[in-house]
């Protein structure tokens, strides 16, 4: 078998080309290194925020393509490093970039969402001087500030998971936990275990809040038609607690025996 060596020739060519490119590039990479960050510190940053300023949301989403969930991860990682700086105003912009981003995840948000409501209070208790040193009436500003945009940030997230049961809670725990706001906790916590998919405890929970706010009448009729609707072996649904809240309420209510709830 024969090689045409004159059809070789343009390969060779080629490759001697591409070597030559190569060597020249090694060579000019410590000029080259420097002059490049020069020409970089004088150019604007290329910042996510501008372009879903400019554009909108959909289209900086759109621009991302099938990287936005890598995307989104990699700026969640950013928001992390930032909320251990305790940048107030940084870390509330990131972590709502991260669900402009990709808003499809639901730790985002319900992190995001506790980071501003029970983290940033603190924060800015420190920097006005301390728990000592700031007075009850300023505390509980900033947290009503922090829990207000905590719970406006979840309205957001219920608008691309509508009525999940976990942002709800999330809702109903802000405004328990941190509001002290027992009346309103209650009609979120009712609102998510009218969910399908919703957690067992949030119906107990309603319950024993209808109990604190001493609607035990109420309470004990919304556990009676909660116990025939629970597995009898879960231990999440936990049915022997609820049947012992009975009994306790039946007792506080004085209801005669005949007229006593039957398994």
């Amino acid at each position: 078998m024969k090689f045409d060596v004159a059809a070789l020739r343009p390969l060779r060519t080629g490759l001697v080309v591409v070597l030559g490119l190569l060597l020249a590039g090694i060579a000019t990479r410590p000029i080259e290194g420097p002059t490049w960050e020069k020409v970089r510190a004088k150019q604007p940053a290329l910042r996510l925020e501008s372009l879903k300023d400019a554009l909108g949301q959909g289209v900086t989403v759109g621009l991302l393509g099938g990287f936005r969930a890598i995307v989104a991860d990699l700026f969640w990682i950013r928001t992390n490093a930032i909320w251990e700086t305790y940048d107030l105003p940084k870390t509330q912009t990131s972590i709502k970039l991260v669900t402009a981003i990709d808003p499809r995840p639901l730790f985002f948000w319900l992190n995001g969402s506790r980071m501003i409501a029970y983290d940033m209070p603190n924060w800015r208790i420190d920097r006005a001087g301390g728990w000592d040193a700031v007075p009850d009436a300023v505390k509980r500003r900033f947290e009503e500030e922090q829990s207000a945009v905590a719970i406006d940030y979840l309205e957001t997230a219920l608008a691309f998971h509508p009525e999940h049961p976990l942002l709800v809670l999330e809702i109903a725990n802000i405004h328990l936990n941190r509001l002290k706001d027992v009346e309103t906790a209650a009609r979120y916590y009712l609102r998510a275990s009218r969910h399908p998919d919703a957690p067992f405890y949030a119906a107990r929970i309603y319950a024993e809040l209808l109990r604190r706010l001493d609607r035990k009448p109420e309470a004990y009729a919304f556990l009676k038609e909660l116990y025939p609707t629970l597995p009898r072996d879960s231990v999440m649904a936990q049915p022997w607690v609820v049947l012992e809240r009975i009994r306790e309420l039946e007792d506080e209510l004085e209801i005669p025996e005949e007229q006593r709830f039957r398994e």
